[in-house]
């Protein structure tokens, strides 16, 4: 697994909004793959990575940040749309 790699900063704003108020989101991952889930909240571990927890159909994920390549809110009226991440990541 590659070192985690943060976002940039201005970045986490759309993540917190998504998990203040609990966006269904379209989310699209740097693999390539997508999935629909809604977004509870972010967390960090002890190795200082950084996680998007989720609830998708099949229960709880959790995705690293550096994972997201982009999030688009599904709920109409979100205070934003797609956001892309992939790729923007905080200056060491």
């Amino acid at each position: 697994m590659q070192p985690y790699q943060p976002l940039a900063c201005e970045l986490y704003d759309h993540l917190e909004v998504a998990c203040l108020y609990g966006y269904r989101l379209k989310v699209e991952l740097t693999d390539g793959s997508t999935l629909e889930a809604q977004a509870l909240t972010t967390r960090t571990n002890a190795a200082k990575e950084e996680f998007l927890c989720l609830r998708g159909a099949d229960g709880p994920l959790e995705i690293r940040l550096d994972h997201l390549l982009a999030i688009t809110p599904l709920d109409a009226g979100s205070r934003f749309g797609r956001v892309e991440l992939g790729g923007t990541r905080c200056p060491s």
